[in-house]
């Protein structure tokens, strides 16, 4: 635990107690503590669960001393849950808190089933975890888009191997990495800034490793401070600049973190967000949001005009030939969902690691290299690569139902900084 953690969750705690509470509230804040505990206590069979934590360290210590068994976390969920009630109907604070209680807890339910050898399909466990359902797409689908991509990329020959000829050009040298992503990073904090109160004294620092299974990834340590590590393994992308920025970042996972922080924790006193479980249906709206973040600091043409003006300048490219790269990746959003059929076919028993990964090269157009860590990725976290394409969706429709801009930013500020979660998206 961060050693500020301790000392702000002291405080706060000490707060919190000091101030009135309602006889609903007391009860509401007993099963948050009863959630909090036992997601900690998920965290000790499953190294991967607890994604954040910077509550009162004697819960943490608790949970480290009570060991309990798999068994007794889901009787004690029942409990929780029993608690809890029937889902509230309106969408006021009170309901939204109570309805998150009841679908994390819920999705702790099927964690813990499946660490005790459950089997799920790749939707049922998607819906279980995460309380959605990702489309279903077949191999035609998206071999009319590598058709189309087959057009525009120069050369003959394989499309996949045309691609990773073409993309050779954009890659961010490696001592110009620094340079280029802390200049995308001042850029979508300063964006974010015109339209979002951050906390005072949020902050973050970018660590590059090697040998992970993902790209990027925010550690969240509370104090709105955030770690992000950027994998450097293999080559790093013109647009993963902006990309990570946005998505790790400013106004995605460290923006989020930081907001719930402020509004729900020290404002509320609502401890059931000083833990974040990470295969829970928090995770799609974290996910879709930091995604569908990169088009709100920089709506219609506006990423290419920055990029071409600043980021490929600072990475040495040439930048006459940004608009080509973004037709191609245009063209590439339409392959997200090839991800997800990989991985459903793969955890459904259905191909190989080795088909997987090929199928990946024909359909998602990636290397062998990336195909193989996209696979990694599946063993290690499943079904949760629906939360990036899916979760984008449900938070892009759900945003755009407002006409104006500034209307959007007030939606996506409110789904930063309230208790929402998938079906709230589609109410």
């Amino acid at each position: 635990m961060h050693p500020r953690t301790s000392l702000l969750a002291v405080a706060l705690l000490c707060a919190c107690a000091s101030a009135p509470v309602s006889r609903s509230d007391a009860h509401m804040n007993a099963i948050a503590e009863s959630y909090v505990k036992l997601v900690l206590a998920v965290g000790q069979h499953d190294a991967n669960y607890v994604d954040a934590y910077y509550g009162p360290p004697e819960w943490k210590a608790s949970a480290d001393s009570a060991k309990l068994s798999l068994v007794e976390i889901l009787r004690r969920a029942d409990t929780a849950l029993a608690q809890l009630g029937p889902p509230a109907a309106s969408n006021d604070l009170p309901a939204l808190r109570q309805r998150y209680l009841r679908t994390q807890l819920g999705a702790l339910r099927a964690r813990v089933q499946m660490l005790q050898g459950k089997k799920f399909t790749f939707d049922e466990e998607s819906k279980a975890l995460y309380d959605a359902v990702a489309p279903t797409h077949d191999d035609a689908h998206f071999q009319r888009v590598i058709d189309t991509l087959a057009r525009l990329l120069p050369g003959s020959g394989p499309v996949p191997e045309r691609m990773e000829e073409f993309r050779r050009a954009f890659v961010i040298p490696r001592e110009k990495l620094d340079t280029v992503f802390a200049t995308a990073i001042a850029e979508c904090k300063a964006r974010t800034a015109r339209h979002l109160t951050l906390p005072p004294g949020e902050r973050f620092t970018v660590e590059p490793v090697v040998d992970k299974p993902w790209s990027g990834y925010n550690w969240y340590q509370g104090s709105y401070r955030s770690l992000i590590q950027v994998n450097v393994e293999l080559p790093i992308y013109i647009d993963r600049a902006v990309d990570l920025a946005c998505h790790e970042g400013y106004p995605g996972h460290h923006v989020y973190n930081a907001l719930l922080e402020h509004h729900l924790v020290r404002d509320r006193g609502w401890w059931e967000y000083s833990v974040y479980p990470l295969f829970s249906p928090q995770s799609l709206i974290a996910e879709g949001s930091a995604n569908y973040g990169i088009e709100m600091v920089f709506p219609g043409a506006e990423r290419i005009a920055y990029e071409k003006a600043v980021l490929f300048p600072l990475a040495g490219l040439d930048a006459s030939r940004a608009d080509a790269y973004y037709a191609v990746q245009d063209l590439m959003r339409e392959l997200t969902y090839a991800g997800n059929e990989a991985a459903r076919r793969y955890l459904n028993g259905q191909i190989t690691a080795e088909q997987a990964a090929g199928w990946l090269v024909r359909y998602s157009l990636s290397s062998p290299e990336r195909a193989r860590q996209r696979v990694r990725f599946f063993d290690t976290y499943r079904s949760y690569v629906i939360n990036y394409n899916l979760g984008q969706d449900l938070v892009k429709a759900y945003v755009e139902r407002a006409a104006t801009p500034a209307e959007r930013w007030r939606l996506f500020g409110e789904l930063l900084s309230t208790p929402r979660l998938p079906g709230d998206l589609v109410r």
